[in-house]
């Protein structure tokens, strides 16, 4: 029998204390050392990479590079790595609330590059020494992100100047043909010319890495692991695809996007989810022998102990969408690599700690693909209710906790794509909270608070070797703390937790709940000194 686990969903973003937004900071590892009182075992954060459109972690200028808007501030003073004078928000940047990225990135940025600065010209020799090691361990995608990045910036501005928006001042429709294709002379030459510039960049990534596997640390030294997530597919405008074009769907020669990805409509949207993220080649990766996944996989285990894989079904057969369409309706589904992937990164990495997100359109395909490989998918408990009436044939049933067929699947309460629980029975039908009481044993009219806790319970009770609930569930958070309304933008990703949450009743409860249903709350040990 698999040991049963639990944890908390928190992202990195969301932690308080911190101008702007959360970073890798103090209360970080306050939020470990409660997890760690809690009885918790898991701490699973949402893609760690810089926020492109929208803010979305899911759409990253990098799946290799870290955020540098996570980077503490404070703790780059402390190690004498940046001047205290450096560092001062300005007046409109907030330690509460949410999160304003416009804001946070008109201030933070170049704060970032002035700490690079001070670090190239101050620090020591043990330092430096950490530095280039670090450069040179990294160099498969450092050097083509810190060129993608210096190329970037210097195009969006000249963008801004012509008023050129959006997609049209991406890599392939506003740099230089020369630079857009990636032809080694141009980049070197863009090198030769942008020295301090690229070595800044590289810095701050480094200033990323050291602070994050500090934190790691920590967590591991609590008995914690960590859980990350990664998106199937990557941004278009991204380093990724710019200096790997030939894995992509693209026309070689224009540089155009030829398809992109989504999903065919679902209960989240209509239309379908048109994501615009550009579709492997996946013939051209297998011949490759699947290098680029292999490095993805082998980097995301230096950073994390588990991923969870975003759209996992994708590898089965994906949902392929003419570039430029106005939806996701007229896409079809596309056979992917299958199972041939992951054999060939098992072969290179050995056993693979992976969660399949296999939500949404699934197929016997898949779930013979996610068997196969052996990992454990996942069940939403939110969606067990939330078709109103149940018969026979409803798809709810299947979510319920005593037909899960397995325990091998991680059952979550929501995700970061639903409304918070308290959310969720707030707005959904009286139906759909009746059927909850009912099958939740609670009295006719509990409330969304009431529903909420009993929910995390059922999570908690459930045969699912793992349970994972949001912070915001804990603490019953309405709508307000929801992360993301999928198809939507502008008003996503920017909940930060009160301080006041991480209280010992918090932790008490879980604690109770781990302990109540042989989650491992009883492996305990004094928490390591914060470094």
């Amino acid at each position: 029998m698999s040991e049963r686990k639990s944890g908390v969903l928190l992202h990195i973003t969301s932690l308080p204390g911190t101008p702007g937004i959360g970073t890798l900071g103090k209360a970080a590892y306050r939020f470990a050392d409660w997890l760690h009182e809690a009885g918790q075992t898991l701490w699973q954060v949402l893609p760690l990479g810089p926020t492109g459109y929208g803010d979305s972690p899911y759409a990253s200028f990098s799946t290799f590079a870290g955020n540098p808007l996570l980077v503490d501030l404070d703790m780059l003073v402390e190690r004498g790595w940046a001047a205290a004078g450096d560092i001062v928000p300005e007046s409109y940047i907030r330690s509460s609330g949410k999160i304003d990225f416009g804001s946070v990135v008109w201030w933070k940025i170049p704060v970032l590059y002035t700490c690079a600065a001070y670090f190239l010209a101050h620090s020591g020799e043990q330092d430096r020494v950490a530095y280039e090691a670090f450069k040179n361990d990294n160099a498969a995608w450092l050097d083509a992100f810190a060129d993608y990045t210096s190329i970037k910036k210097h195009y969006d501005a000249e963008a801004m100047r012509k008023g050129v928006e959006g997609a049209d001042s991406m890599w392939n429709r506003f740099w230089p043909k020369e630079l857009a294709s990636h032809d080694p002379a141009a980049v070197s030459a863009w090198d030769a010319a942008h020295v301090q510039d690229i070595e800044q960049i590289k810095v701050i990534q480094f200033f990323f890495s050291v602070q994050w596997q500090q934190l790691k640390a920590y967590v591991n030294g609590l008995g914690i692991r960590i859980v990350g997530d990664i998106p199937i597919f990557v941004a278009g405008d991204s380093a990724d695809v710019w200096a790997n074009r030939r894995f992509f769907q693209y026309d070689q020669e224009t540089l155009q996007q030829k398809t992109c990805a989504g999903v065919p409509p679902d209960y989240f949207s209509a239309t379908g989810q048109l994501w615009g993220n550009p579709l492997y080649d996946w013939d051209a990766m297998r011949q490759d022998g699947y290098s680029w996944w292999v490095d993805r996989i082998r980097h995301m285990l230096t950073l994390v102990d588990i991923v969870r894989i975003d759209h996992f079904r994708g590898f089965e057969a994906y949902w392929q969408v003419p570039f430029g369409a106005p939806n996701a309706i007229k896409g079809q589904w596309v056979k992917g690599p299958g199972k041939d992937l992951f054999d060939t990164i098992k072969r290179r990495l050995g056993e693979l700690p992976i969660i399949a997100e296999d939500l949404g359109v699934i197929t016997p395909e898949v779930e013979e693909l996610r068997d196969g490989c052996g990992f454990p998918g996942m069940k939403i408990l939110q969606f067990a209710f939330n078709d109103g009436e149940w018969s026979e044939e409803s798809a709810a049933i299947k979510d319920l906790p005593h037909n899960f067929a397995t325990g091998n699947l991680v059952a979550y309460t929501g995700t970061h794509d639903n409304d918070t629980t308290r959310g969720f029975f707030t707005s959904c039908t009286e139906t759909c909270r009746e059927n909850a009481r009912r099958y939740l044993g609670l009295p006719e009219g509990s409330g969304a608070d009431v529903l909420t806790a009993a929910l995390v319970r059922a999570a908690f009770a459930s045969v699912a070797d793992t349970c994972v609930v949001p912070l915001q569930d804990v603490y019953a958070v309405g709508t307000e703390g929801r992360m993301n309304m999928p198809s939507t933008t502008g008003t996503n990703w920017s909940w930060r937790m009160d301080d006041a949450l991480l209280d010992a009743a918090g932790a008490r409860r879980l604690r109770e709940l781990s302990l109540t249903y042989g989650r491992n709350a009883g492996k305990r040990e004094e928490p390591p000194a914060a470094s």
